[in-house]
């Protein structure tokens, strides 16, 4: 039951939470409490409803004690990013990896507790309305009324992205290309006119202290980009998927994790670069050995 129902309990406490290492907790204690009331007698018809309801109370009250916490963050919060594949147990469970992305898990952050429960659980999970009732302590209507808020507030500011799964890892191979190399031109040719890129390093690490603006501006940041990776201690770098989109993590000369980016790219250029070196977010990653 455990290696059946565990990746669809961690996709949703992930997307509510935005923490692999959290998700993993609250899945943990999911269990755990499975396994004591089992242990009382307690006759659970279904293991995996009753198991959502406890990994999304617990993703709720998380949430609302990491908005707190937020308050004091250091420069820019981004959401610990996840490797990924098209079999990755966060994007099992998504009809598209467009819910995985950075970009919308910090679209999510807009909404409240609840109102991100109700509309992961109906819009990405698919539950019925009577479950999310059951699952939130509402009532059908409300839960109706609350998923129609949300999902209005997440069609205004939605991203978009580039269809082509194949498109997008040209251009994300382009691009971390031209940045290797130093190649200005080149990426001045791969950004938007309005590119932003933000950088995470919640006061632990080198990052960029507010987002970046503008293709002029963003060139400038990625042509000077050679200290920052330095005192990271970057020495190679490995092109990846994170979060269901294009990206690439930067490692150590023992083959950690330092730096990760994922790049947004829709109308064939790069929209939005977001890169994390917190450390405290990369610790769930596993050292990667050199292919060559």
């Amino acid at each position: 039951m455990y290696e059946d129902l565990r990746p669809l309990l961690f996709s949703i406490a992930y997307r509510m939470v935005s923490s692999a290492s959290d998700a993993e907790d609250i899945v943990q204690e999911a269990f755990l409490r499975f396994h004591r009331e089992s242990g009382k007698g307690a006759d659970i018809e279904s293991p995996k409803a009753w198991l959502s309801t406890v990994t999304t109370r617990l993703a709720i009250n998380h949430v609302k004690s990491a908005r707190v916490r937020r308050e004091r963050y250091v420069g820019t919060w981004l959401p610990e990013p996840l490797l990924t594949d098209t079999e990755s147990e966060g994007a099992r469970h998504a009809e598209t990896a467009d819910s995985l992305s950075l970009a919308f898990l910090v679209l999510l952050e807009r909404l409240g507790p609840v109102e991100r429960a109700v509309f992961l659980l109906r819009e990405v999970f698919d539950y019925g309305y009577d479950e999310i009732a059951a699952v939130v302590g509402k009532s059908e209507d409300n839960c109706r009324q609350t998923a129609v808020r949300a999902r209005r507030q997440v069609e205004a500011k939605k991203p978009r992205f580039e269809a082509s799964r194949q498109k997008r890892e040209e251009l994300s191979s382009r691009f971390f290309d031209a940045v290797a190399g130093g190649d200005t031109e080149g990426l001045i040719h791969l950004l938007a006119a309005d590119v932003v890129a933000y950088g995470d390093g919640g006061g632990r690490a080198p990052a960029i202290p507010r987002p970046v603006h503008g293709r002029e501006r963003v060139v400038r940041l990625f042509s000077n980009i050679g200290r920052p990776s330095a005192r990271l201690g970057v020495s190679r770098m490995s092109q990846l998927e994170v979060n269901g989109q294009p990206g690439a993590v930067f490692l150590d000369a023992d083959g950690r994790p330092v730096l990760v980016v994922s790049l947004d790219i829709a109308d064939g250029l790069v929209q939005t670069v977001r890169a994390i070196s917190n450390p405290n977010k990369l610790r769930h990653l596993a050292p990667m050995a050199d292919d060559d």
